[in-house]
């Protein structure tokens, strides 16, 4: 049996998680979205996986978060070998050149600007499952990033 690993949605604002949760379901996305509402519930839910050798297939990031913001997060996750290769996605509403450059420098594998429209969400929700899910060939277990 293969089970489809998670992926981790990042994300305070109860509305944009709704939203994510119904683009995906309208494309049939077959992994469980795992909702982390703050970015230490984010860093929590990732060592809990750590320990049992498990790890989300994507961890979707919003940069403004409370506690703990979405550029420490990556911060983190980035600095944990089991995790180099979990691509990060950057799904933020910032668009300012600043958070875009740090996002980058700091691993994150792409950074999309939260789109204001319900059909246009629906469009970057079936891009992010078709590229990452589908079109992507992820590192597998065992696979090691040299930098």
């Amino acid at each position: 049996m293969n089970i489809v690993a998670p992926i981790l949605l990042v994300e305070d604002n109860p509305m944009d998680v709704d939203l994510t949760r119904r683009a995906f379901n309208r494309h049939n996305l077959v992994n469980r979205l795992e909702v982390a509402r703050d970015g230490q519930e984010a860093l929590e839910l990732i060592e809990k996986w750590s320990s049992l050798k498990s790890m989300p297939s994507m961890v979707l990031l919003d940069l403004k978060l409370p506690k703990i913001n979405g550029l420490d997060v990556l911060r983190a996750i980035r600095v944990r070998p089991d995790y180099v290769t979990v691509p990060g996605v950057v799904l933020t509403s910032s668009s300012e050149d600043r958070d875009i450059h740090e996002a980058y420098s700091l691993g994150a594998n792409s950074y999309i600007v939260k789109p204001v429209e319900f059909e246009k969400f629906i469009e970057v929700a079936r891009q992010i499952k078709l590229y990452w899910t589908v079109l992507n060939t992820p590192c597998m277990p065992g696979c090691r990033v040299s930098g």
